[in-house]
């Protein structure tokens, strides 16, 4: 694919960026690949420029989420979820954090607000936990209790979902979490790089999975049927689905990491099988080809792939006015390719339209209550930036 050229230049304390290329070095998982990402036209582009503001540094985060009245939980991977307030600068930590399994890919991951948090108190959390068999994701509620205003910490605790089996190692949990219109639970996860696990329908690994927000099953998932951890499932044949996002239309859209080559950009249908590990268009890291997608019809293939690799880390899909230009596009943050790159959602093909160069691995995207849109940056140290329009 080609992409416009770069630009950027410093100015009163602010960076204007616009579109550039790719940087797929210090890749979390050194993809690369000589497949080449196919596209059937010539991509649009498009030129929506910003302005980035560095407003405070993190450890380690990994997800970050906006309470009602404008503070941001923010998690690091360690196990700390901290309230910032962007105002005043306020840093608090939260307490009542469960222990997590620190170590590789793992850690304290995601964070979302109950729809009726307002009225419930209620904050979802993903993060590795270690048991027997080794190790695997998990996703708690709890009520966020800030009635003592500097000692904000976590009570009524409750385990809602857990990855079966936990395996050995410590990559691939993904456990993104998303709530859509009518309240149901979305959690991607991540196949623990054991590839088989994908396509059984006796493991949630490698699977996108649809609860009530208690944890339950929810009801009309395409599986029910054959009860178990099937219940829970949507869709499956899925690696390290890292990003997830529902349109305007409440369709789900999910980003993943490829193998060799071949990171994706899949919407999510019913029932559906994404054909990891069978078909992929990337290749084994030891360099036994995979077969693509193409040879396979009967596996659903990515709207858009990836070759050399974004190493996509999250997404959102932007439905502020602050950007016109990106209203109703998908943002996704990459690792590899120290950008954000921009998909649009509605054009024939689907293609990217424009790739912002961020000089550093993104980890997460928020957009946030005003249209602009929160960036945090991947490791220690690492910047949370809020991005404006220009």
């Amino acid at each position: 694919m080609t992409m416009p050229f770069a630009t950027s230049l410093v100015c009163s304390g602010f960076i204007l960026l616009t579109a550039c290329s790719s940087n797929n070095t210090h890749s979390q998982e050194q993809q690369s690949s000589s497949k080449q990402t196919q596209t059937a036209n010539q991509p649009i582009t498009i030129q929506q420029t910003f302005k980035t503001q560095q407003i405070a540094n993190f450890d380690e985060p990994w997800a970050l989420a906006q309470l009602p009245d404008g503070r941001l939980l923010v998690t690091e991977r360690q196990g700390v979820l901290k309230i910032f307030d962007p105002t005043s600068k306020q840093m608090l930590q939260v307490s009542g954090v469960p222990k997590v399994r620190y170590g590789g890919q793992g850690g304290l991951g995601d964070v979302i607000l109950h729809p009726q948090f307002s009225q419930n108190q209620w904050i979802y959390l993903s993060y590795a936990e270690a048991g027997q068999g080794g190790q695997g994701a998990v996703v708690i509620r709890a009520k966020l209790d800030v009635s003592s205003p500097n000692q904000p910490k976590l009570v009524e605790i409750e385990k809602i979902w857990q990855q079966v089996p936990k395996v050995s190692g410590q990559g691939h949990y993904a456990h993104r979490l998303a709530f859509d219109r009518e309240g149901k639970l979305w959690i991607s996860s991540g196949e623990r790089q054991k590839f088989d696990p994908a396509q059984d329908m006796q493991s949630n690994l490698g699977k996108i999975v649809r609860l009530n927000d208690d944890g339950r099953p929810a009801a009309g998932n395409p599986f029910a049927g054959q009860g178990g951890v099937a219940a829970q499932i949507w869709s499956l044949g899925h690696r390290n689905p890292l990003g997830m996002a529902f349109d305007e239309h409440g369709q789900l859209w999910v980003v993943e990491m490829g193998p060799k080559g071949g990171d994706e950009l899949n919407r999510i249908v019913k029932g559906a099988n994404y054909g990891y590990p069978v078909v992929s268009n990337g290749d084994h890291y030891s360099g036994l080809p995979i077969p693509d997608h193409a040879t396979r019809p009967e596996f659903k293939a990515p709207e858009v792939s990836w070759t050399p690799v974004i190493s996509p880390s999250s997404m959102i899909i932007y439905q502020g006015d602050q950007f016109p230009a990106w209203k109703g596009k998908a943002l996704i943050g990459g690792l590899s390719s120290e950008s954000i790159t921009v998909v649009d959602l509605k054009s024939q093909p689907i293609q990217e339209v424009q790739r912002l160069d961020m000089k550093q691995r993104i980890r997460g995207l928020l957009q946030a209550q005003d249209g602009s849109i929160w960036v945090i940056e991947d490791g220690a140290n690492a910047r949370l930036l809020k991005l404006k329009a220009h």
